[in-house]
C-alpha cells in the first residue's frame, strides 16, 4: 500500500497519477458548488449508467445466441477483497498505535514537557487559527492535495538545492535552541546548598560526658 501511494505521489506512472490527481481535484472543486451527498450520487448513477446497460447488452446476446451467457463484469465479481483476522487485527492494532501515540504527543505538549516543544505548538496553534480565519477547510484539503501531488516532484527534480538549503536551516534551529536553552539555564535560579553535616564527637567530649 505504502509503495503505492509513493508511485502516486512521484508521478512514476504519469497517467495513473494525473487520473487520480485529477479526479481529486475536480471532486474537491465539486463540493464547493454541491453537497457530498449529492457528488456521491451522481457518480453512483453515472456509474450505473454505464454498467446496467452494458450488462443489458450482454443478456440480450445471450439471448440471440451471440453470446456464451457470461457476466460481463464477473472477473470483478470475483476479486476477494475481504480482510482476514490477521489483517484486521493487524490494522487495529495500528489504529490503536497511531491513537494512544497522538494522545501521548498531546499531554506532553499540553503539560509542558519539553518548553521548546511546547513553544513550537503554541506558534503552529496561533498560525493555525490564523489560516482557519482566512480559508474553510475544503480550501485547506485542496491545497493539501496540490502540495502532496507538487512538492515531491519539485523535490525530485531540485533534490541538491533543496538538502542545501534544509541543512543550512537546521543548522540555524540547532544554534537558535542551544541559545534558548542556555538562556533558560541561566534563568534558573541555583538549587539550594546542601545543609553541612555535624561534626563527629570528639575523644575528650565522650570522656567529659563520661
Amino acid at each position: 500500500m505504502a509503495s503505492k501511494v509513493s508511485d502516486l505521489l512521484y508521478w512514476r506512472d504519469v497517467g495513473t497519477t494525473g487520473l487520480v490527481f485529477t479526479g481529486l481535484v475536480v471532486g474537491l472543486a465539486c463540493l464547493f458548488q454541491l453537497s457530498a451527498i449529492t457528488i456521491l450520487s451522481n457518480l453512483g448513477l453515472g456509474f450505473m449508467a454505464f454498467t446496467f446497460p452494458v450488462c443489458l447488452l450482454y443478456k440480450a446476446m445471450t439471448l440471440v445466441r451471440l453470446s456464451d451467457g457470461s457476466h460481463p463484469f464477473q472477473s470483478y465479481l470475483d476479486e476477494d477483497r475481504t480482510l482476514t483476522d490477521e489483517d484486521t487485527v493487524r490494522i487495529a492494532e495500528q489504529i490503536v498505535l497511531l491513537i494512544a501515540t497522538a494522545v501521548t504527543e498531546l499531554k506532553r505538549l499540553f503539560f509542558i514537557d519539553s518548553i521548546m516543544d511546547s513553544v513550537k505548538f503554541v506558534v503552529f496553534l496561533y498560525l493555525l487559527s490564523y489560516v482557519g480565519v482566512q480559508a474553510n477547510g475544503l480550501t485547506l484539503l485542496m491545497s493539501v492535495v496540490i502540495c502532496a501531488f507538487s512538492l515531491p516532484l519539485f523535490y525530485r527534480l531540485q533534490q541538491e538545492r533543496i538538502d542545501k538549503i534544509a541543512k543550512a536551516i537546521k543548522k540555524l534551529v540547532e544554534k537558535a535552541t542551544e541559545i534558548v536553552d542556555l538562556l533558560i539555564s541561566l534563568a534558573k535560579p541555583p538549587p539550594a546548598p546542601a545543609p553541612s553535616p555535624s561534626p563527629a564527637p570528639t575523644a575528650k567530649h565522650k570522656q567529659k560526658t563520661k
